[in-house]
């Protein structure tokens, strides 16, 4: 016989779903700021090394 209420666990795993969405989204965003970062520092880099 099916157990009555709502059924278990469905808001922990929505939760936990989106919980896990913020942190993939966080972490790929942190790439790419640092990818970004990387390609001002070498364009630096080479720019300087141009005018010596």
């Amino acid at each position: 016989m099916p157990k009555k209420g709502k059924a278990k666990n469905t808001v922990n795993k929505a939760k936990h779903s989106k919980l896990m969405n913020q942190k993939i989204t966080k972490l790929a965003l942190q790439k790419k700021k640092h990818k970004e970062r990387l390609k001002t520092i070498i364009k630096k880099i080479n720019d300087s090394k141009e005018k010596t």
